[in-house]
């Protein structure tokens, strides 16, 4: 069933709330804390009149993939939003680099060691750092993005050269199925692949965050181990492109 498009205040705070919910129920069935798992709202191709409501409704960070939409919103809102945070979730090309240095409080996607190079050294030209995750490619998809698992340990390896760059953790797109034992496959890989980083990379006392779960499989991803889900569909209502309009170079 698609989901139904958010216009109002109300809308979004009843929509929020049933998210969090079904979040604390998955906290619960896998004796977890719920303030252990984070809601990040996707708001990508929302317009600013309803993240304006979404502010109202009590939202103070959004995650964003396309760069060049999420800086528009990021000056058109932030004089009467100072304290909302951008997040960006999506592949960087790294001539927009500049921008997500200026306006990003978190990068969800690094995958290259050209983006780590072109980000830190924008960063260090503002005076800024930038917590950043490192995206895991665990469906083994070739239209994702993504390192595979066995390059994460030698690429966290070359990180700490950029001093601007706070590695938190890892992130991951999982297979695009309602088969559940599939995508659970897919968290509990990144699951296992980051506490094994925690003992074998430079930043391992550092990788706290999983980024994994979106709005049809958040709570198995909860359930396996998640502390980041990024839901946008089901706060916001479906987007009218499919999700491939989202990724360049028809990757995910």
């Amino acid at each position: 069933m698609p989901f139904e498009t958010a216009l109002t205040e109300e809308d979004l705070r009843r929509n929020i709330a049933a998210i969090r919910a079904r979040m604390d129920a998955a906290c619960q069935r896998s004796g977890r804390s719920p303030q252990d798992v984070r809601l990040l709202p996707v708001s990508k191709t929302v317009p600013e009149e309803r993240l304006r409501l979404a502010w109202a409704a009590g939202v103070r960070e959004m995650g964003e993939n396309k760069v060049q939409e999420a800086y528009g919103k990021w000056q058109a809102m932030r004089q009467d939003m100072p304290g909302l945070r951008w997040c960006l979730i999506g592949h960087l090309q790294t001539n927009k680099a500049r921008l997500v240095a200026e306006f990003a409080s978190e990068f969800h996607a690094l995958d290259s060691l050209r983006a780590a190079r072109a980000l830190d050294a924008r960063l260090q030209a503002l005076g800024r750092s930038l917590d950043v995750l490192v995206q895991i490619n665990t469906s083994g998809e070739a239209s994702k993005f993504g390192l595979a698992p066995q390059e994460a340990l030698a690429f966290m390896r070359e990180l700490p050269a950029f001093a601007s760059l706070n590695v938190r953790g890892l992130m991951t797109l999982a297979m695009h199925t309602t088969d559940e034992p599939q995508v659970r496959q897919c968290f509990a890989l990144l699951r296992d692949l980051r506490d094994r980083l925690r003992q074998d990379a430079p930043q391992g006392a550092a990788l706290a965050e999983l980024s994994m779960g979106m709005s049809g499989d958040f709570e198995w991803a909860i359930e396996e181990g998640a502390t980041t889900v990024r839901v946008g569909q089901a706060i916001f209502g479906a987007r009218s492109l499919p999700d491939s309009h989202y990724w360049p170079e028809g990757k995910a």
